[in-house]
């Protein structure tokens, strides 16, 4: 995926989860940061940060925050959106019949819907912008609804689907994605719950620019088979 038109600036804070302040050009500008996360290992004062020139020139906030530097690592994509538009580019060249995105199921609704030669596939994906010394970690907040996808993922896979998650790591270099028991114990024991029920747990890396974000092919790991 690729974003319009990027420009860059220095982070100054964040009053709260939506929007942050940064010097552009000289000048303090309020912009929309595109993940509600916390992001308080990256979102440092003085750091460089990404902009996005926002479609609607009537909005309030010009520009939208999408990536931040982080000395010793680099250039690190924290859009929350991105992860899903690139891992529905990927599953294009997968071989799959059919894709649908946003699939209800149970009482939720799970990001990928798959159907090859029949069978069926569920895909949830989740970023991952949290990174400690050189392994990414997820959540970096405590989620609720992460718990609740992970869970009706086990009932899909009882019922016969191919039930998995995909962690898009949003980093250079990092290859390995673990639960942040540290941060949200129980997320930990859902996907322990979810892999012996048979959840696979796909990773995948990605070559990230200031305007771009795609899958490192070299670092995906995991497949589709059951």
């Amino acid at each position: 995926m690729r974003y319009e038109k990027v420009i860059w600036a220095k982070f100054i804070e964040r009053p709260n989860r939506f929007i942050a302040q940064v010097d552009l050009a000289g000048a303090v500008e309020t912009v929309h940061v595109k993940n509600t996360g916390r992001c308080k290992e990256l979102l440092l004062p003085g750091v460089d940060v990404v902009l996005s020139v926002a479609d609607n020139p009537q909005r309030k906030t010009k520009y939208d925050l999408i990536g931040v530097k982080k000395a010793g690592l680099g250039l690190i994509n924290i859009d929350s959106q991105a992860p899903n538009k690139i891992v529905g580019e990927w599953l294009e060249n997968q071989g799959f019949d059919y894709i649908k995105p946003e699939y209800k199921y149970g009482l939720s609704r799970i990001d990928f819907y798959m159907e090859r030669q029949k069978q069926k596939y569920l895909l949830e994906v989740k970023g991952c912008t949290l990174e400690k010394k050189g392994i990414g970690y997820f959540p970096d907040a405590p989620t609720e609804r992460g718990i609740k996808h992970i869970q009706e993922l086990i009932k899909a896979r009882q019922e016969g689907y191919w039930a998995g998650i995909a962690f898009v790591i949003q980093m250079p270099k990092v290859t390995e994605v673990r639960p942040n028991v540290e941060t949200h114990p129980a997320f930990g024991e859902a996907m322990e719950q979810a892999q012996e029920a048979g959840v696979k747990v796909l990773t995948l890396g990605c070559r990230i620019k200031a305007d771009e974000l795609l899958v490192d092919f070299q670092r995906v790991q995991g497949n589709f088979s059951f």
